[in-house]
């Protein structure tokens, strides 16, 4: 394990970085939105995706929820599972397609345990990811809100009931 894979384990400090970032990137908006989302992507997407990879084994799905995760990403899941763990979580806590791996989201939970200002997001229910997004850079996303976007055909969020809410 590599030191960037190592910080997973400080996820306190992960988050302190993911803040800071966020604050950084939604203060330049205005300049990115000069300068284009999209070249804004092609400039970015790149560094992005080195860090990512090289710290959460990230997949760049373009709609990055790691601070709602523990700062683990869901996406090295091998089934891909975006809302928890698939049931097949094995006693030791790994799993069940790849038996030498603990469950990601195992990992998501306790690391979330260690996140003061975004620990509870792990109990928040996320949209599917929207595969057209994939390869872009999460922060261009976010900027343009395309991240929140539901694709044409797909039932939004706000529109499934809620246990308890009939």
């Amino acid at each position: 394990m590599g030191l960037l894979r190592r910080l997973q384990n400080h996820p306190a400090f992960l988050e302190k970085v993911y803040g800071l970032t966020h604050t950084a990137v939604s203060s330049l908006q205005p300049l990115i939105e000069r300068i284009g989302y999209e070249r804004a992507n092609r400039w970015l997407k790149g560094g992005e995706e080195w860090a990512k990879r090289a710290t959460f084994d990230c997949h760049m799905c373009g709609q990055c929820i790691l601070h709602s995760t523990g700062m683990t990403c869901p996406m090295s899941c091998p089934k891909n599972l975006r809302n928890g763990p698939c049931g097949g979580v094995r006693a030791n806590g790994h799993c069940e397609v790849k038996p030498e791996m603990k469950c990601i989201w195992v990992q998501a939970f306790e690391r979330s345990r260690q996140m003061p200002q975004y620990g509870d997001e792990i109990l928040q229910i996320q949209p599917p990811v929207n595969r057209q997004l994939e390869g872009e850079s999460a922060w261009i996303t976010m900027l343009t809100g395309v991240d929140k976007v539901t694709p044409k055909g797909w039932v939004g969020m706000s529109s499934i009931p809620v246990i308890g809410d009939r």
